[in-house]
């Protein structure tokens, strides 16, 4: 038996989701005995081989068709269960990114098996089926549970516990071409994404996150954190309220309906911290808010607050960054 984990890009190498959602498929496949195998969409990117092996990763399947030229949920759910049927796994896996759970969905309604989302641990149970353990109510409780259905569609929280092994590097998985039976209602809808300012890193993998609220004041004012994010090698987020009010997209929103963020840093600028929110950022190692409202919510919730306007602080900080670094000249 196998245990198949979806792998989405970051830059040169997996993204970091999807790294978090492969240890937890190794480990699910150790408890049973299996072997791990990795599903990617096109052609494998360089050095994707070579970090897949680290993980014990020994087979992957490149799904690959000439009418597949972006991203198109329906036709990804279709392919994985295209490769449930070659392949018979005991288990399906991905990162519960915006695009993994969006897959996962269309895979289960495909499938009719249910989908548990937001796993942070899974393994073999010894009366069978796969025992779990995930996030419920926003990550304020953990749910211990069985699934007794097969194969386990599973998605994997994106602050899931960070792997902290690798194995030496082995063998470079085998590759296996597939080829979708895709139908037009498959391909009907086809994303791309525009690019737009945000720093130089995902948001759900970035080690560092400036995030924007209300207080930023405006769409202009997140020119200084788009500034101050490219200097950190970070990404920009936004409150609910910033999407609501159409300042910035809803693939930049960190929150219980956006996106949950796990950086070591994590700058909240004029956001207040409503619950939702902190759903989202709970995870970040460390938090430091500015804001003027010294009773925000988001206040008890900092390592370190700095009450100010985030309209004079940022540009401050991003000045106090630019002049300490050295002459680049």
């Amino acid at each position: 038996m196998t245990v198949l984990c979806l792998v989405e890009p970051d830059g040169a190498g997996p993204a970091d989701a999807s790294l978090r959602a492969l240890a937890l498929a190794r480990s699910l496949a150790e408890s049973g005995n299996e072997d791990l195998a990795a599903v990617v969409v096109g052609e494998p990117w360089p050095g994707v081989l070579a970090a897949l092996a680290g993980y014990g990763v020994t087979d992957l399947h490149a799904i690959s068709s000439p009418r597949l030229t972006g991203y198109a949920p329906a036709a990804w759910g279709r392919s994985l269960a295209g490769l449930i049927a070659a392949t018979s796994p005991s288990a399906v896996l991905a990162a519960a990114t915006d695009h993994g759970s969006e897959v996962m969905a269309h895979l289960g309604a495909i499938t009719g098996l249910d989908v548990v989302a937001n796993c942070v641990a899974a393994s073999t149970a010894r009366s069978g089926g796969c025992q779990l353990v995930r996030y419920r109510w926003a990550g304020s409780l953990l749910e211990d549970a069985i699934l007794a259905t097969s194969p386990a569609l599973l998605t994997v929280a994106t602050d899931a516990p960070a792997p902290d092994w690798a194995s030496a590097p082995g063998e470079d998985p085998t590759v296996h071409a597939y080829e979708p039976d895709l139908t037009e209602v498959d391909l009907l809808v086809q994303a791309t994404e525009a690019a737009i300012g945000g720093g130089v890193a995902s948001l759900a993998t970035a080690r560092v996150v400036v995030g924007g609220g209300r207080g930023v004041g405006g769409p202009d004012g997140f020119g200084p954190l788009e500034e101050l994010a490219r200097l950190l090698g970070g990404a920009v987020g936004v409150s609910r309220v910033v999407t609501s009010e159409g300042w910035r997209p809803h693939r930049q929103q960190v929150g219980q309906t956006g996106t949950k963020i796990a950086p070591e840093l994590y700058l909240a600028c004029g956001i207040s911290g409503a619950i939702q929110h902190m759903a989202g950022c709970q995870a970040a190692k460390h938090i430091v808010a500015i804001n003027t409202d010294p009773d925000a919510p988001i206040i008890s919730r900092a390592d370190y607050a700095v009450i100010g306007d985030v309209n004079q602080v940022i540009p401050a900080l991003v000045t106090a960054i630019e002049d300490g670094r050295p002459n680049r000249g």
